[in-house]
């Protein structure tokens, strides 16, 4: 309802920003037509009922006027400003014509003064102020004439005309002052849409330098990861070597006593034939035989380090004890002539599904640190005992030693990268390796405690990968 009342006023047409006055001066116009229209009617039902017949035809006509305009205004847009000066026209004659021609007891002269909005509103300010000076020449001349009867007075006109300039400059003043607050409403709403496009264009802009530093900070960030792991494979390709050194000394420590054999065996041979020219089969076969088992032992030894080296990752099912055997077999040597014992505590055979070669090189790191800090301190009835339980769905490992425990300043940095307490002869990889391997590989944990006399390494991992 309220959208048709406001279309009713403008004619029923759409107006932007930039034509805002001309909307105004539409809903004058209807204004002053329906103002009018009803003033029409008014006149000619008083004038019926007071029997004054002369005015009926020209307020009729006046009438008709007003709907043929009130149409016309609704179809022909481009001729506004020609039915603005009818209207202006229109309201200049009537008004002239109460001057003319009615009584002054019959006050009709009043409407006169509604004349200065017509004209403000009707029309441009600089005609407006033609036609004011217009209708104040018809009204001075009005007394002055002699083809009209005219019932006013020189001075009632004369006041007239000085009260419709004084009308007419207040109502020019307090437009003027509307349209003033009118221009600051537009250019305060002029400055805030360009604020808020302005604004709009800071938060896209800035947008855009965010999506920009996002995505360098994700090319960074991948950079910086492809950089680690690559670092990480450097770290894991030294700490494989520096094991691999540590197995081939064990390897060839491991080899000597049984090559020895075999050259022992050799030699008993060649020395009895030398001596009694002669061989017995049953000496031939003992020592063929004791051979044969020392080269088996060999090959098994051999074996076990390829396996170790092997760059497959895969999860095989093995038997946990079994698994520790195989890197015991790799540091045996090393405590066989300096006394150290080395224990395994089985409480039940304890299958898991793993990396074998990753948890061998992990137990081994930690039974060389072992072995290395038992030679150094030299202390009374050196151990290594290693222990394991289930606990729920994982295996945990423990592995003591009595070799006088870890400084409590180390303990901090014991898994940081290249931090070794064994001065040039360590490489500051193992126990970094281990802990990588054990968290990201199985995504266990490894812990360690120590006391004045021992060190527990825990190492806790799921019983399934894969």
């Amino acid at each position: 309802m309220l959208l048709k009342i406001k279309d009713f006023f403008t004619s029923g047409w759409a107006f932007d920003a930039s034509e805002h006055e001309l909307k105004n001066r539409y809903q004058m116009v209807n204004i002053g037509i329906l103002l009018s229209t009803a003033g029409l009617v008014f006149g000619i039902i008083g004038n019926y009922i007071r029997d004054l017949h002369d005015f009926i035809p020209l307020e009729i006509t006046l009438l008709c006027i007003n709907f043929v305009m009130f149409f016309a205004l609704r179809k022909y847009r481009n001729f506004f400003e020609f039915f603005a000066m009818g209207m202006t026209l229109q309201y200049t004659f009537l008004f002239l014509f109460l001057i003319y021609l009615s009584h002054p007891y019959d006050l009709k002269h009043l409407w006169i003064f509604t004349y200065p909005i017509i004209l403000l509103y009707f029309q441009k300010t600089i005609h407006s102020i033609y036609w004011l000076l217009f209708i104040l020449v018809m009204l001075l001349i009005a007394p002055l004439q002699s083809f009209i009867d005219v019932k006013y007075s020189l001075y009632q006109i004369f006041y007239i005309s000085f009260v419709l300039v004084i009308v007419s400059i207040i109502i020019y003043f307090y437009k003027k002052k509307i349209d003033e607050a009118k221009t600051t409403i537009l250019q305060q709403q002029e400055m805030l849409k360009n604020f808020n496009s302005e604004l709009e264009k800071q938060v896209k802009d800035k947008t855009m330098e965010l999506i920009k530093l996002n995505e360098s900070l994700e090319v960074v960030v991948e950079q910086k990861l492809e950089e680690l792991r690559r670092k990480d494979q450097i770290l894991e390709v030294q700490s494989k070597q520096a094991v691999m050194g540590e197995m081939i000394s064990m390897i060839a420590h491991q080899w000597r006593q049984p090559l020895s054999t075999i050259t022992l065996q050799i030699a008993n041979l060649q020395l009895k034939h030398m001596l009694n020219n002669e061989r017995r089969c049953k000496d031939v076969d003992e020592a063929l035989s004791n051979i044969s088992n020392t080269i088996i032992y060999l090959s098994e030894t051999v074996d076990d380090f390829q396996t170790y080296f092997r760059p497959n990752k895969e999860v095989v099912s093995i038997e946990l004890h079994e698994l520790l055997q195989r890197a015991l077999n790799f540091a045996i040597t090393r405590v066989q002539d300096r006394g150290i014992k080395i224990s395994v505590s089985k409480h039940a055979d304890l299958v898991l599904r793993t990396y074998v070669n990753e948890f061998v090189q992990v137990i081994l790191n930690i039974l060389n640190n072992a072995i290395d800090a038992h030679n150094e301190v030299k202390s009374p009835n050196p151990f290594i005992a290693i222990d394991t339980v289930v606990e729920g769905e994982y295996i945990v490992v423990s592995i003591a030693d009595n070799a006088g425990g870890i400084v409590k300043e180390h303990l901090p940095r014991l898994f940081e990268p290249y931090f070794s307490t064994k001065g040039k002869n360590g490489t500051g990889l193992g126990l970094y390796m281990s802990k990588m391997i054990i968290e990201k590989q199985f995504g266990g944990t490894i812990e360690v405690q120590t006391t004045s006399n021992e060190t527990t390494f825990t190492i806790k991992i799921p019983m399934h990968m894969g």
